[in-house]
């Protein structure tokens, strides 16, 4: 069943989480994907350090539960931290690596441990055959519940590159691949002390990942993404997910055929 690891980036309040989640789990349902919550408790590697960054680990984590046990959701989130991995997995089905971090060998150890699966960005500046060292060692921290995500390459200044091979080249691995649709089309500090983006390439990047033949995608939506405290620029508007998904699920649906 085609995965979807989606919701607004960062947990603003909890109302706006509980929003997003009720109606992409109604969309989800409908469409008949397996969907996955996803926010963030903390944004740790935003531009500034006068970013919002949100409302940390413990109340991130009531919210996130709060999320489970009303809709019966899975739940992603990402860590930064070893000494979150344990915390986290006691709410979350997926624990998310983030790709400035893919490389931190405690990390990913310590999120092994936890039995859950993990999701592992590959980094902005790795090739992504060099993604194998990464499946390594999870695989030998005795972890083998792996997927893998693309979410775009460096290409010059406060710009990145989708190449499509890069999908390829990971399933070559045994493990799911997933895309990120809406990272792929950032544009890091491309705004000064922001992360600029460009939305309107994340339906034709994400046909394109669909057509290589991935397992999900990972999306960031928000009911009004121009007035979002963080990647609104690159979020899709929850208004429009559902045309945006039916789409996607065609091109998906004929390459599977």
């Amino acid at each position: 069943m085609f995965k979807l690891l989606a919701g607004p980036c960062v947990i603003e309040n909890e109302e706006l989480v509980m929003q997003v989640a009720k109606e992409v789990k109604e969309i989800s349902d409908e469409l008949g994907i397996d969907y996955y919550f996803k926010a963030s408790f903390d944004k740790a590697n935003r531009t500034s350090i006068n970013s919002f960054r949100g409302p940390g680990l413990e109340e991130g984590l009531r919210v996130l539960k709060k999320v489970k046990d009303t809709y019966g959701l899975k739940i992603v989130t990402d860590i930064h931290e070893p000494y979150q991995a344990e915390i986290v997995a006691e709410v979350v089905d997926i624990i998310q690596i983030p790709a400035f971090l893919c490389r931190q060998t405690d990390l990913l150890v310590a999120a092994a441990k936890t039995g859950k699966l993990i999701n592992v960005k590959k980094a902005q500046f790795l090739a992504p055959w060099d993604m194998k060292n990464v499946v390594n060692k999870l695989e030998e921290s005795g972890n083998s519940k792996i997927m893998l995500c693309e979410r775009g390459t460096i290409f010059g200044y406060n710009n990145l590159i989708v190449d499509m091979t890069a999908i390829i080249e990971m399933k070559k691995f045994g493990y799911p691949v997933i895309f990120d649709a809406t990272h792929s089309v950032q544009k890091p500090g491309g705004k000064g002390n922001t992360t600029g983006g460009n939305r309107e390439y994340v339906e034709y990047l994400a046909k394109a990942a669909a057509a290589i033949g991935i397992e999900g995608l990972f999306m960031e939506v928000h009911p009004d993404p121009d007035n979002s405290l963080s990647d609104g620029p690159n979020m899709i508007k929850l208004s429009e997910l559902r045309s945006i998904l039916e789409r996607i699920l065609e091109v998906h649906e004929v390459v599977n055929r």
